[in-house]
């Protein structure tokens, strides 16, 4: 039997969607209806049943019908066999990819957000309506969604069709004024939706997109849709994107777009693209490409693997990368980007402690729950994932002769994983790197995966032709960038080696590094740092009074904590140096084994030889 759902726009000041939702009660009149406690994509446990702000099921006078809740999530409903309704309305107002948002402006959510499941149903056709009520302030408002459609009118309300409740919770839905584009990649149509974003030039945003796009189909060899949907949510001050199907959500600064007044590929937007990219690429990794317990599992509560690094990792490695081997942008322009991310790298001293694999596993309870120590307790499988395989990458070609590399590899994922809907054991991957090259692994996954020996990136990237500079960071904006020659490194200024934040003039330690000045000094997350000195200090003169004096001597700080003056002393340290810039190794001096490497590693898969 179908599972039909009808969602009403029903208060925009209130923020909530109304479900009205047709089930048939089985021959012993009991359904368990739930919903799921997470995302997929997102690996935190966010209770989407909280926003379940009333519910109540439709008796009839010839039917009576009882509903129960059973936890936090669950209900069981009870009645005599046949056609059952539901109402419950749901609290929208989480401006974010993973959940619901609804106001007079916009509506928005994930499946897993309102579709209540009906359990024993779960495996059979659910329908979705959308309807406005005729509402007149409505008028202009259409519908962004990969749904399959049934039944619709132009400005796409009407009835929608998905094969099972998995399926269902995987379109997510835009409805709201937009700006549309359409564009084609592999002979597929893809099409890019905005909201709020008037003005931009949506033509040269897809005119850019198409070959990134173009160039990950290349890599695979195949494309796994028939259609694709890009949905941009356009803020002030905005970064995130969710992974579907046939589709992904994202959020941008509105100042990353291009306007039509627009010269050249600005830093934002080449962050955009790249995270365009970095969502399509999931179409392969993660969507299809994943780790076997995810299909052994549900959205109920946690599902733990160490693989995350592998699908967050190395689809953040890719997501760069294409953008320079698609031609979007110069190499130089990927070095420009690379950098930072290494400084972050090597400004996370959790990497000391936990390794990437342990990352995976604890993303639930760490990672998404960062506090003011997580920079010295953890690491992210985004950021040391991505640099892993970047090494991996090396590693594949050094040991085949420059025959093989981590583009095999993903192929390789994809055949025999990804296209046949088969789930990657844990050490899976280890396991099809040491068939695919012919010698083991072990070594590479157990130091950088595995344990937290440091990763040689100096090393992997002259592997390819790059050299790495670390320096101390010129100010806080300074997160590094390509130069075009080594540049001399001068000595350090003294810092807190601490954040600190204005806060109405007082400077408030936001964390605090480990073994750094300050925490040696015992200041701690929370403290208002007043005076150094005796002179008292601000953002404008605290440098000034860190380095009257050489580092290696001390200076007096006095600070409140839990309102009571504390004084300490401390001694002046060095800003450490962290701050990276890559710049090309010079071409003559490169041995012609790296040269032809280089070339490969930088060449579009659209190319051929």
């Amino acid at each position: 039997m179908t599972v039909y759902y009808q969602i009403s726009l029903a208060d925009p000041n209130a923020h909530e969607f109304e479900v009205r939702m047709r089930l048939t009660l089985p021959g012993e009149g009991i359904a368990h209806l739930s919903l799921p406690a997470w995302i997929p994509g997102s690996y935190m446990i966010r209770d989407f049943a909280r926003n379940i702000v009333e519910i109540r099921a439709i008796s009839t006078e010839t039917s009576s019908l009882c509903l129960i809740k059973k936890d936090k999530q669950s209900w069981i409903l009870h009645g005599q066999p046949g056609t059952a309704e539901l109402v419950y309305r749901i609290y929208a107002y989480d401006l974010s990819v993973r959940s619901a948002f609804f106001d007079n402006t916009r509506a928005y959510f994930n499946g897993t957000s309102l579709f209540l499941c009906h359990e024993e149903e779960m495996a059979n056709p659910q329908e979705v309506e959308l309807i406005d009520g005729g509402r007149r302030d409505l008028a202009n408002w259409q519908v962004a969604t990969g749904m399959p459609v049934v039944d619709a009118d132009q400005r796409g309300f009407g009835i929608y069709r998905c094969e099972n409740y998995e399926e269902l919770i995987d379109y997510p839905v835009e409805i709201s004024p937009l700006v549309r584009a359409d564009l084609q990649v592999a002979g597929v149509d893809h099409q890019m939706v905005f909201v709020d974003a008037e003005g931009i030039d949506s033509a040269r945003i897809t005119k850019d997109v198409a070959p990134i796009c173009a160039e990950h189909v290349a890599m695979f060899g195949e494309l796994p849709v028939d259609s694709y949907l890009f949905m941009t949510l356009a803020t002030s001050d905005g970064y995130g994107g969710l992974e579907h199907s046939n589709s992904t959500s994202l959020v941008c600064k509105r100042s990353d777009l291009p306007y039509q007044n627009t010269v050249g590929i600005t830093k934002g937007y080449r962050t955009y693209l790249a995270l365009c990219s970095h969502e399509y690429f999931h179409l392969w990794n993660v969507k299809r490409i994943r780790p076997l317990v995810f299909q052994e599992s549900g959205l109920d509560a946690e599902v733990h693997t160490e693989l995350l690094w592998a699908f967050e990792g190395i689809t953040s490695y890719y997501d760069e990368l294409a953008l320079a081997r698609a031609g979007v942008i110069q190499p130089e322009d990927y070095l420009d980007m690379l950098a930072p991310s290494l400084s972050r790298y090597f400004r996370n001293h959790g990497r000391h402690r936990q390794s990437v694999a342990e990352s995976s596993f604890d993303a639930w309870t760490k990672f998404y729950k960062q506090d003011e120590n997580a920079a010295n307790a953890i690491v992210s499988y985004y950021n040391k994932g991505a640099f892993v395989a970047l090494g991996l990458d090396l590693w594949m070609r050094e040991n085949s002769d420059d025959r093989l590399c981590l583009d095999d590899l993903m192929r390789r994922l994809w055949q025999g994983y990804g296209k046949p809907g088969k789930g990657i054991p844990e050490r899976g991957i280890e396991s099809e790197v040491a068939s695919l090259v012919g010698i083991s692994a072990q070594g590479f996954f157990d130091d950088y995966i595995y344990g937290t020996v440091e990763l040689p990136l100096e090393q992997w990237l002259a592997g390819f032709g790059v050299g790495l500079c670390k320096r101390a960071a010129a100010n806080t904006d300074d997160g590094g960038r390509f130069v075009k020659e080594l540049q001399e490194t001068q000595a350090p200024s003294n810092t807190l080696q601490a954040v600190v934040t204005d806060e109405k003039g007082l400077l408030k330690v936001e964390r605090v590094t480990n073994g750094g000045s300050a925490q040696q000094a015992g200041l701690s997350a929370g403290d208002q740092l007043l005076a150094i000195d005796g002179e008292r200090c601000g953002e404008p003169n605290l440098a000034h009074l860190l380095n009257r004096r050489p580092a290696g001597q001390e200076v007096e700080v006095t600070y409140f904590r839990r309102d009571m003056l504390k004084q300490a002393r401390m001694v002046l340290q060095g800003g450490p140096l962290d701050t990276c810039d890559l710049y090309w190794l010079e071409e003559s001096k490169l041995s012609e084994e790296v040269r032809k490497r280089k070339k490969a590693w930088l060449r579009s898969s659209q190319t051929v030889d």
